[in-house]
């Protein structure tokens, strides 16, 4: 029997973020990055990655580490 991982998603509230990409750092499955887009604020913010959802090893699990360490609380995770 296949092992079944844990489904999840996240939300980065572009104008929250202030790029300080601690979020990108605690992200086991290195979902997070850098946006390539600056905010209202001239921050780059964190943004989340959607992968192919057939990439077993790449998925969120909705582990909520990110949404823990984010200072500007900027970040929902969604799990199910």
């Amino acid at each position: 029997m296949a092992k079944k991982t844990k489904k999840g998603r996240i939300t980065i509230d572009r104008e929250l973020c202030k790029g300080c990409y601690l979020c990108a750092w605690v992200c086991p499955n290195h979902l997070i990055e850098v946006s390539d887009k600056l905010n209202q604020k001239g921050y780059y913010p964190a943004e989340f990655k959607e992968t192919d959802e057939k990439e077993e090893n790449h998925k969120c699990t909705g582990c909520a580490i990110c949404a823990t360490i984010c200072p500007d609380i900027a970040i929902e995770v969604y799990r199910g």
